[in-house]
């Protein structure tokens, strides 16, 4: 016949010892890594770009940024690849198409 095994409760822990255990650590997100090659370069200008003739005014950085759901790093890479093809003018810190 099958022993039936009983369970006892432990005895309340103390609040100091309680407390000790409830501090933890949190690590920092890790960052994500920007790959820099033609194909990615180019991928994020199309997104830049996209942005740019979708909004039809000036854009900061930031503004791209967020309208194109990419990062700043990401916009910046961009913004280069554009500037270089001569699609781009800056005007008061922010950018537009040419």
């Amino acid at each position: 016949m099958a022993e039936k095994k009983t369970t006892t409760k432990k005895a309340a822990e103390p609040k100091e010892a309680a407390a000790k255990k409830t501090t933890t650590k949190k690590a920092a997100p890790a960052k994500a890594v920007l790959a820099v090659n033609a194909e990615n370069a180019g991928f994020k200008a199309g997104d830049v770009y996209q942005a740019l003739a979708a909004a039809e005014k000036a854009l900061s950085v930031k503004e791209i940024a967020k309208a194109a759901k990419i990062t700043e790093e990401e916009t910046l890479l961009g913004l280069g690849w554009l500037f270089k093809e001569g699609k781009l003018q800056n005007t008061d810190d922010k950018v537009t198409l040419a």
